[in-house]
């Protein structure tokens, strides 16, 4: 998403049959939004005479969660960057064994490139996730609703990425590279779900014990 342009510009994009921005860039704005609604409870938090003992953290998490805002944001362009020159790929000529040849290269290495974007999306969305474990337990409990509303973006942000790695992976020649990176993918997923159901259940029982 370039900077200044409004959500309103994006949704229209995505909506569109141009196949960027897609799945990829909609599953980083997934857990941008869940940065987003992390600093809000942070926010919400900092300030407050009743969680003075834990306001240092809180604002370290702050720190951290803009950081993951801006990376999210930045990959959300990435996905539609290395998106481009795998779209060009499969139209190159494959009529002669040197055409194919350099096709299939050019395809192996396109393929990787657009299956690294979406992994960082997975690794970046359990990070988030790691951050707001810790808010649901230290911030402000008016806005224990928001933590339970930002797992569930940075948890599309995971799950949402992985099927870009999986198209991607699927369709190489090197299965031993597609297996390395669909394992990466898979730990991720692992880990992620994981952490994001257990929190999710927290915030459920505390608001519906």
């Amino acid at each position: 998403m370039t900077e200044g342009q409004t959500i309103t510009v994006f949704l229209e994009a995505l909506s569109s049959k141009q196949p960027v921005p897609g799945g990829g860039g909609a599953s980083a704005l997934a857990g941008a939004l869940g940065t987003a609604l992390g600093l809000m409870v942070g926010n919400l938090t900092v300030g407050k005479k009743k969680y003075a003992a834990v306001e240092t953290d809180v604002v370290s998490m702050m720190e951290k969660l803009r950081g993951m805002q801006k990376e999210m944001v930045t990959l959300i362009d990435e996905d539609a960057r290395v998106f481009a020159p795998l779209a060009a790929a499969y139209g190159l000529p494959a009529g002669t064994e040197e055409e194919k040849t350099h096709k299939e290269q050019v395809m192996e290495e396109n393929l990787v490139n657009a299956s690294l974007v979406p992994i960082r999306i997975m690794e970046l969305s359990v990070e988030i996730l790691e951050i707001l474990k810790e808010l649901e337990e230290k911030g402000s409990v008016m806005a224990v609703s928001d933590v339970g509303v930002a797992v569930q973006f940075a948890r599309a942000g995971l799950t949402g990425a992985v099927m870009n790695v999986y198209i991607n992976t699927k369709s190489m020649k090197n299965k031993e590279k597609a297996a390395e990176l669909n394992s990466r993918a898979h730990k991720s997923m692992e880990k992620g779900i994981s952490l994001a159901d257990q929190i999710y259940g927290k915030v459920l029982g505390r608001l519906n014990p």
